[in-house]
């Protein structure tokens, strides 16, 4: 009983042989263990895992557990193969999720794959890894069902509270085309439902005082060939946000309508695309007022994360 029942010294366990880490990990009560995950640096957990005996151990480890570590409640409904492979080979472990458990899986074929480090792994079980901003940022690589991914995720969080800060800070130097991949995925709607909602929130007041605009945006690059639609109305230094068929319903009252790809209106609320570049290059095509279009985006405080 003893580690279950006591307090995780991570300190101690810096110091602990590969058998050792994976004897402590299988053992300790979790929620002691994920309080320790959680007040621990980023330096702390690397030390934790800086070799691949070490490595192997947590990964092996922390995923035959999730079951221990997932939110009530969140787990009965999850049905699949995760596979999670660490980014530099050193360590992978495949476990089944069904009927509220989780067991190791060696050898079966993943529905999901996620790569990332055994930090990252760490992270994802005390809730404080975001799933999608790591994706959209290249730092997490996911191949299969991304619905599926998300799930996983919403076991130890919610993976649809971005943070717009964190999404700015994580673009720096992605490519277009991994941003595209991103944003033809089932992350797509999670993402751009999170950033329209809270649009309102970064509103100007003094640049924006006594504007009346509306304008629609039309979002390009789904698998389906369909675009999302969305309305950003504002007034009188407010903005409110309609999407789908809500959107539709006003057509008829915009004063300007923006058509671009997913990831370009990603970028430009994230302060990698300035709404003039955008126009002059083409990549936001305005039918109706430009002007408007141009101003309702100044009357907006982008988030920015410095480089």
């Amino acid at each position: 009983m003893g580690e279950r029942m006591g307090r995780v010294r991570l300190g101690a366990w810096a110091r602990a042989t590969g058998e050792e880490l994976a004897s402590s990990l299988l053992t300790a009560d979790p929620g002691a263990l994920l309080a320790a995950l959680r007040a621990a640096s980023d330096d702390d957990l690397r030390a934790l895992v800086h070799d691949a005996e070490r490595g192997s151990a947590v990964v092996e480890s922390v995923t035959s557990r999730l079951a221990d570590f997932a939110l009530p409640g969140t787990l009965a409904g999850v049905d699949a193969v995760v596979r999670w492979e660490a980014t530099d080979a050193r360590a992978a472990a495949t476990v089944r999720l069904h009927d509220g458990t989780a067991t190791p899986a060696p050898g079966a074929a993943p529905d999901v794959t996620v790569r990332g480090t055994p930090v990252q792994l760490l992270r994802l079980i005390t809730g404080e890894l975001d799933v999608a901003v790591g994706y959209l940022g290249a730092g997490l690589e996911i191949e299969g069902d991304s619905d599926l991914a998300l799930a996983v995720a919403g076991l130890f969080g919610d993976p649809r509270a971005i943070d717009p800060l964190d999404v700015s800070r994580a673009l720096h130097g992605v490519s277009a085309e991994h941003l595209r991949a991103v944003m033809a995925s089932g992350f797509r709607p999670v993402v751009l439902d999170e950033i329209f909602e809270r649009m309102p929130a970064h509103v100007n007041g003094r640049k924006a005082a006594g504007v009346q605009i509306t304008v629609g945006f039309r979002l390009t690059g789904r698998p389906d060939g369909e675009v999302d639609r969305y309305v950003l109305r504002l007034s009188d230094g407010r903005a409110t946000v309609l999407a789908g068929e809500a959107a539709d319903a006003v057509r008829d009252d915009r004063d300007a309508t923006v058509t671009c790809e997913a990831y370009d209106f990603l970028r430009l609320v994230t302060g990698h695309l300035s709404a003039v570049t955008g126009v002059l290059r083409g990549q936001l095509r305005v039918r109706g007022d430009k002007t408007a279009a141009l101003r309702l985006s100044s009357a907006f405080d982008i988030p920015k994360a410095a480089a």
